[in-house]
Formats: C-alpha cells, sequence, structure tokens
C-alpha cells in the first residue's frame, strides 16, 4: 500500500487525512506539532453545522477524534526538513527522525512570523535567504548567520556549517531551545539591521556591533509549508506556496493545501482545498 504523509493537523491536513483514510489505496500519516492558528481562535460562529460558537480549540480536537476514530496515524513531531530520496520519493524529516512516502501534503498553514528588521527585505535574493539546502553552496568558505533560536535554527546551522566558514545563530533576544554543538557560535543580541550595498555584507546587533558576514538565513519559529517546499524547489510567490486546481505544487507527488496556498484565510476554504488535494493524491496512487 503507498504510503502518504501529511504535515500539519489543521481543517487542511485532517479533511485531506479523512478522505485518504476512507479510499483504503494508503497508509496515511499526519505528522503536526500542535494546532497553530486553530488554537488560537476564541470563537467560531460563521462555520456551518453549528447551532452554537465553538472554539478553535474545540473544533481542532474534534477533528483528530474523527481522524483517530477512522485510523489515521498522528504523529506529535516538529518537522524540520521535507526532502527526496534517491528514487526520488519524498522524505519528511523531524526532530525524531525521518519518515518515508510516496506523496506529500503540505498542510501547515501560512507563517505568520516577520521580522521588522532594516534591511532585510530589500536584501532578499542578495545574501537573505530563507532555505539552507537551497543556497548554502553559494556561502562556502564564508561567515554565515542564522536567524532563529528552535530546532528549525538548528538544522539549518548544521546544514550550512558543512561548507561555510562560521555559522553564528542570532537568536534575536529569544532564548535558546535547542541544543547547539560547539562548532556555532550563538549570539543572543537583538538585530538591528542587515547592510550593504548590492549584497549582505554584516548585520548590526543593538549594542552597535557590525558582525561581518555574507547571508542571512532566516529560520524563525518552526518550519512552515512555504519553507518546506521552498526546500524542494517548489515554486512559490509572495510567502504562498503556488498550485494548479488540483492542488499540486510544482514538483510531482507534492501537494498543499490551506492558508499555505493563499487566498481566504479560512476554515471552509481550507476544509475544500483539503479534501481537494486528497481526490487528486488518490487518483494518482490509483495511477
Amino acid at each position: 500500500m503507498k504510503r502518504v504523509i501529511i504535515v500539519g493537523s489543521g481543517p487542511a491536513g485532517i479533511s485531506a487525512a479523512l478522505y485518504l483514510q476512507r479510499s483504503g489505496k494508503a497508509e496515511v500519516t499526519v505528522i503536526s506539532n500542535g494546532a497553530g492558528a486553530l488554537e488560537r481562535a476564541e470563537k467560531i460562529e460563521n462555520y456551518y453545522g453549528f447551532s452554537e460558537p465553538i472554539t478553535g480549540r474545540e473544533l481542532y480536537a474534534n477533528g483528530i477524534k474523527g481522524a483517530e476514530r477512522l485510523g489515521v496515524r498522528l504523529i506529535e513531531e516538529e518537522v524540520i526538513s521535507l526532502s527526496f530520496d534517491a528514487e526520488m520519493k519524498p522524505v519528511v524529516g523531524t526532530t525524531e527522525g525521518e519518515y518515508n512516502a510516496d506523496t506529500v501534503l503540505l498542510a501547515t498553514g501560512a507563517s505568520r512570523k516577520t521580522l521588522n528588521v532594516a534591511g532585510l527585505a530589500e536584501h532578499e535574493g542578495r545574501g537573505v535567504s530563507y532555505c539552507a539546502v537551497c543556497d548554502a553552496f553559494f556561502y562556502r568558505n564564508k561567515d554565515v548567520c542564522v536567524i532563529g533560536s528552535g530546532e528549525y535554527a538548528l538544522h539549518e546551522a548544521m546544514i550550512l556549517a558543512q561548507t561555510s566558514r562560521s555559522v553564528t545563530l542570532l537568536t534575536n533576544g529569544a532564548p535558546v531551545t535547542a541544543k547547539i554543538p560547539d562548532n556555532i557560535r550563538i549570539n543572543e543580541k537583538k538585530l538591528v539591521s542587515v547592510n550593504g550595498d548590492s549584497i549582505v555584507e554584516s548585520v548590526t546587533l543593538e549594542d552597535g556591533e557590525a558582525l561581518p558576514v555574507s547571508g542571512v538565513f532566516i529560520a524563525l519559529g518552526v518550519a512552515g509549508s512555504s519553507e518546506l517546499a521552498r526546500k524542494v524547489g517548489a515554486e512559490t510567490e509572495n510567502g504562498r506556496i503556488k498550485v494548479n486546481e488540483a492542488m499540486q505544487t510544482s514538483i510531482p507527488g507534492l501537494y498543499a493545501a490551506g492558508d499555505c496556498t493563499g487566498g481566504t484565510m479560512q476554515i471552509f476554504k481550507a476544509v475544500y482545498e483539503g479534501s481537494t488535494a486528497a481526490l487528486a493524491m488518490i487518483k494518482a496512487l490509483n495511477g
């Protein structure tokens, strides 16, 4: 039986899981690190089928129970990477290990974390990157920094440490939540600006210190769907993943649904896209 991994346990991911599990065509695994934005919704009263308001936490819990009832495998781990093996089958990496699949659906929602730092946006593509595995080649034997403080930031830093001259983890004032090896420097000062004329040359910290670097890699919080998609070369635009009418990305075997595809960030849209993706995946699995 084919293996399907869904990254994200919100409305899009669970909706897809229900359709895929009921089809009997695949072993369905949902990997998630929590409810995300839905859990923070105080009241939902514009969704079909509920006569009284329901909290996001309750709606999320109900979705999980429905998936468990049908036998969907649910794993609570932080996803930090997405890659392909020698046979071009997707491999999802987490803080605990790796999971192989025949097809993957990205449904972790939209990244709502931004960093308001002077010069950051202006240097995107000219020294500011969101994907270590994509761009590490361009920073061989150069000094780079990674902005972040968790497992995702550590993962990016360790990739860069293989080829860069030095790697500094800039936590931007946040506490370090991952075990950082000795070959990666840690600087907990807040970032003030990214500097350089045509390309990145340095970053300035809150005490006025100028840290010379050629590359700045953003890895805040946990890896979202867009970040994972970029790692394997899927097309993105303005922070959203580009998909066709079947919710397939530009990479065969990789689908996306929910807030990460842009448009109206509403539950009904996520449920629709999750089910649409699932039906397309079932069709593909049937050959």
